[in-house]
């Protein structure tokens, strides 16, 4: 059985700690698209760690985790990552990659940099971690697969093309220096060493593992907002973020894909810039960063301050659709813990009338938040398992969100321990 583990907002929204939960019961994990651009934090038993290429499923010894064709794959990080758990105890994880899947090139990092660089003031608030240039190379079919580090006349003919095309680029439009195909060739040598002992044919594994019955995880990197069809485009991720496009950045029939859990968070945040209509600033949002996530609002991968705001049941109950949610897990809900009123946008105000469906980004820009204020609960609900004993206004907000996003809210995370989690 399959099952794909997403977001419904703007990324951030506690997925590794789900899926660290739900490994417990799965045989495979998957990531499915995007890079080391974004991290799930998660705590357990050996500690917290913020993971960002690798499966958050590693730390059980009974998982394979497996990094699909549709990841941008930065093999020195994944290297680097594999180790740094090892190296703090936890025991050498099952790892596949995808023979299909393709190299994060050290020249992406750089044009990612010269770019926003280039941009200035306009720039999309990119990580830098060259995850646009790596996707514009992929679709422009001059990408490199993982399989064709294996080719030496292919990978030598390839790399001399590459470089005269990025050449150009970099003396005439960046005025940084030019790429050296000998030192290119190299560096793809040592990669090719990295990452020799895990690369296998993974669309055909998980056709046996599907007929076996397997349990299988597909885990999805940021939320909804940010997937460049459906999100607040032009500034999205460079990869589709829905549960959809886990079938072809996974390698299986999409008919496979049985429940699609949808991580939502019981405030908004964000990290990047972009539409964002229920943000809030100043010293409200200051106070909700710094009691936020695990030790605060601040993005895994960047360190960057998380823009915060109010619940948004327009972008969620959106997100949850185009996720296709068949269930809802809500997360960090302890930290409203000390608010008396809790704002709850129901609606967009857009040119004078309400609206309850998300538009375009165009639109958005103009939208302004129609709040719900609901009473806070006003107490610490961490330690709680059973629903029941919740505070009623607690129980009463998310009650309310369920019905404002109109899919059942299966479980409730009420603390960043890998078993604070409350079942429904």
């Amino acid at each position: 059985m399959v099952k794909a583990i997403v977001g419904a907002n703007w990324g951030d929204e506690g997925k590794g700690k789900i899926t660290d939960m739900l490994s417990k019961e799965a045989d495979i994990i998957i990531r499915f698209q995007g890079g080391s651009n974004a991290g799930h934090t998660i705590i357990n038993d050996y500690g917290k760690f913020a993971l960002h290429l690798l499966p958050s499923g590693v730390f059980y010894g009974h998982t394979t985790s497996i990094i699909g064709n549709g990841v941008a794959l930065n093999i020195p990080y994944l290297f680097n990552e594999i180790k740094s758990i090892m190296d703090r105890g936890v025991p050498a994880p099952k790892i596949m990659v995808s023979d299909r899947a393709q190299i994060l090139m050290p020249y992406h990092i750089l044009f990612d940099q010269y770019e926003e660089e280039r941009l200035g003031g306009k720039s999309f608030g990119s990580t830098k971690s060259g995850i646009a240039p790596f996707y514009s190379d992929k679709y422009a079919k001059i990408g490199f697969q993982v399989s064709e580090l294996f080719d030496d006349e292919l990978l030598k003919e390839k790399i001399s093309r590459v470089c005269q095309q990025k050449n150009v680029i970099l003396k005439y439009l960046y005025k940084k220096p030019e790429l050296d195909e000998n030192e290119l060739y190299e560096t793809l040598v040592e990669y090719r060493k990295m990452v020799e002992p895990y690369v296998a044919d993974v669309a055909a594994f998980l056709h046996q593992a599907i007929k076996d019955g397997k349990n299988i995880l597909l885990e999805g990197q940021l939320g909804a907002l940010k997937d460049p069809d459906f999100g607040i485009y032009p500034m999205v991720t460079s990869s589709s973020t829905l549960a959809a496009y886990g079938a072809i950045g996974a390698g299986i029939p999409p008919y496979e894909i049985k429940e699609v859990v949808t991580v939502v968070k019981a405030y908004s945040s964000a990290v990047g810039a972009g539409e964002f209509v229920s943000e809030i600033f100043g010293e409200e949002a200051d106070e909700l960063r710094r009691r936020g996530g695990d030790g605060g609002e601040y993005g895994a991968t960047t360190g960057r301050p998380r823009r915060m705001g109010w619940f948004d049941a327009v972008a969620t109950r959106y997100g949850c659709r185009m996720q296709g949610a068949t269930t809802v897990a809500l997360t960090v809900l302890d930290v409203l813990g000390y608010l008396d009123e809790i704002p709850v946008c129901v609606g967009y105000e857009l040119n004078g009338e309400v609206i309850k469906d998300f538009p375009v980004t165009a639109k958005l820009a103009k939208c302004k938040p129609v709040y719900t204020v609901l009473k806070g609960w006003k107490t610490d609900i961490r330690g709680i398992k059973d629903y029941d004993q919740l505070p009623k206004e607690c129980r009463d907000y998310i009650e309310f969100i369920e019905k404002e996003i109109g899919v059942k809210i299966g479980m409730v995370s009420n603390g960043p321990g890998r078993n604070d989690i409350i079942l429904r």
